[in-house]
């Protein structure tokens, strides 16, 4: 075990920073999972302050307490966060939205130099916080900060609907089930029930949680909770249509529409944008939790399928033909289908079961099939091999579904195992990272920070099957890893878990760069670095490649968007904007693998349906742990 260091307290990586939203936690009554912790009583001191804070809001406001109390564990699991927001936009324990279009840029749809970041960030789902300030009188900067303002806050606006519904606020809990319904800020009945049925299951089953501060909070079991269900019908809220599933009849496979603004309504593929990419994601929360979230319309996120651990049951949340917005960059939103596996991936290996790789595997072979889409690891990928989309966001990339999905087998029960046997080739030809999952144990530190279920206390040192190479400065085991130039511009590399910096992961396909004895060297990222691979059983000669390195003698430049030039857009319609990637460049002599044939560059209106060609085309390389896009015109290309 080691302690961290001030560098990597600088850098700590996060897998996403609360993307599923302030409801993605475990939620006791509504979800068959162990509550985080349980109050101990250990500290009266600790069990008083933020009860307290919720006895008092509620009194001032004459809000049942154990109402608030619900509420706020199904939007926060009381976890106070100071002064920080979710990736939705939400502050405090009461979840309250203040979103700006930088969020939204940041956020999962992606959308850095996209000019609809500003309209998605309007709304009054997404400023429930300025509303709470005029409730209340208290300042906005108060109710972002301090946890008590913050639940005075939300218990102010659960009473304003509670009034705005039924004329008045009421002693018993059953008759707020309106009010609640309309803090969820669904635009569908379905979505509105579906939170307010959560609340009230929490309330009849009773939570006992201490939060990430230290606060001891409990709600106490109410068997007699029984609802005014139909006060729903106030809201006046439209039902989503019925939608058929897009599954194999293989699975079990439901369909639950996420909020229509976490995603945007397309017709793919018919209306030329194509869709060439699947993208394995993890929840870092329970299953029911993540499907919560994406349909909260102030999430600004959801993924297009949800597949639980425990018996591989599925549900689709946005139809293929839409976008959803999961992968944190709008071109790969544009061309990818999401589907997000219940777990954690500091915890992986006892999340991801037999019944889900089965479920998924299934459903990528039906979506490959349909859209065409080849079966490999370039076509395949994970959250963690996405890049920003522009310079701002890059320091806080993802990195689930993390080392311990298990690529080799995954890709093997979908019909595309490694082809070939173990080896290397010669400098200059490509080979397909291939370490074998079983047998390939790294050590590895996981932190709190890296842990969304909240079991990890301190940092510790683990040793599991991985499913990448570590990758070094030098061909030698005691040669500094790699330091990423995002996560470590000014140092190595480190074994920390969601250090995804210094690995090559199983499938990937570098151009081989070197070899020294047993060490085999490849172009990643920028830079020549070294793996162990004795005899060549860490990869497989890869075949029938396209190797692409700059035509000249100046470095190319690296991009995360594939946006038309400026001037290319018709009159009417605002361009979206990109530019490279500062800290990324392809230095002349080094060569990567293209992942598939260079495509145009293009965009999409979903107000008008207008899908937006330009005349340059882009080849998407694997540049390092993530893959790149370099213009076409600039590279000199060879099929090997």
């Amino acid at each position: 075990m080691r302690k961290d260091t001030t560098s990597r307290r600088k850098h700590a990586l996060r897998r996403r920073p609360l993307v599923l939203g302030a409801v993605a936690i475990a939620v006791a009554g509504a979800i068959t999972v162990p509550v985080v912790a349980q109050a101990s009583g250990e500290n009266p001191a600790a069990d008083a302050a933020l009860q307290q804070d919720f006895a008092a809001a509620a009194e001032e406001y004459k809000v049942p307490r154990q109402v608030l109390l619900a509420v706020a564990y199904q939007q926060s699991a009381w976890d106070s966060h100071r002064g920080e927001h979710s990736a939705s936009g939400g502050f405090g324990p009461m979840h309250l939205t203040d979103v700006t279009p930088e969020m939204i840029a940041g956020g999962a749809a992606g959308m850095a130099g996209r000019p609809e970041a500003e309209e998605l960030a309007e709304g009054e789902a997404r400023h429930t916080l300025r509303t709470a300030a005029e409730l209340t009188g208290l300042p906005a900067g108060e109710l972002r900060d301090d946890p008590g303002a913050n639940i005075r806050g939300g218990a102010a606006l659960l009473a304003s609907y509670q009034k705005e519904l039924n004329g008045t606020t009421s002693d018993d809990p059953d008759d707020w089930y309106g009010a609640v319904a309309r803090y969820s800020h669904s635009t569908v009945r379905q979505g509105a029930t579906a939170f307010a049925d959560r609340v009230f299951a929490t309330m009849r089953k009773g939570a006992a949680r201490t939060t990430s501060d230290g606060q001891n909070v409990k709600l106490a079991a109410d068997s007699g909770i029984a609802p005014a269900t139909t006060q729903v019908n106030k809201l006046g809220l439209p039902s989503a249509p019925d939608t058929d599933t897009e599954c194999p009849p293989t699975l079990d496979c439901v369909f639950v529409p996420a909020a229509a603004r976490n995603g945007q309504a397309s017709d793919r593929p018919a209306n030329g944008i194509r869709i060439d990419q699947i993208i394995i994601h993890d929840t870092e929360s329970p299953y029911e939790s993540a499907i919560a979230t994406f349909q909260d319309p102030a999430s600004s996120t959801a993924a297009h399928y949800v597949v639980r651990s425990s018996d591989g049951a599925v549900t689709q949340m946005v139809p293929t033909k839409n976008l959803g917005f999961h992968a944190g960059n709008y071109s790969t939103n544009l061309h990818s289908v999401g589907i997000e596996n219940e777990g954690y991936a500091a915890h992986g290996a006892t999340w991801y079961t037999e019944s889900q790789y089965h479920a998924t595997a299934e459903l990528v072979k039906y979506l490959a099939e349909r859209f065409d889409i080849p079966l490999d690891r370039q076509h395949i990928i994970g959250h963690d091999n996405i890049l920003a989309p522009a310079d701002r966001f890059i320091h806080d990339q993802h990195w689930d579904p993390g080392p311990s999905w298990n690529w080799e087998r995954f890709m093997a029960m979908v019909g595309a195992p490694p082809k070939g046997r173990h080896g290397v080739g010669p400098v200059g030809s490509a080979v397909t990272v291939a370490p074998g999952f079983d047998r390939n144990r790294q050590t590895m530190e996981v932190c709190p920070q890296d842990d969304g279920s909240g079991a990890t206390e301190e940092c510790a040192d683990v040793r599991r099957a991985a499913n990448f190479v570590r990758l070094r400065t030098e061909p030698r085991a005691d040669a500094p890893l790699f330091g990423e130039q995002t996560i470590h511009p000014d140092g190595p590399g480190t074994d920390r878990i969601s250090d995804w910096g210094a690995t090559a992961q199983a499938g990937q396909q570098f151009v081989v760069a070197g070899k020294r004895g047993a060490w085999t060297a490849i172009w990643y990222s920028g830079s020549k670095v070294w793996f162990h691979n004795p005899h060549g059983r860490n990869t497989v000669p890869a075949r029938d490649v396209t190797i692409v390195e700059p035509a000249g003698t100046g470095a190319l430049k690296v991009y995360g968007t594939n946006y038309p030039d400026t001037a290319e857009y018709p009159d009417g319609l605002s361009p979206s904007t990109q530019a490279p990637l500062s800290m990324y460049t392809v230095p002349a002599g080094q060569a990567y693998v293209s992942t598939a044939a260079p495509a145009l560059t293009d965009d999409f209106f979903p107000s008008s349906g207008k899908v937006v060609f330009g005349a340059k085309k882009m080849y998407t390389i694997q540049y390092g742990h993530k893959t790149a896009l370099i213009y076409a015109d600039g590279v000199t290309a060879e099929r090997h």
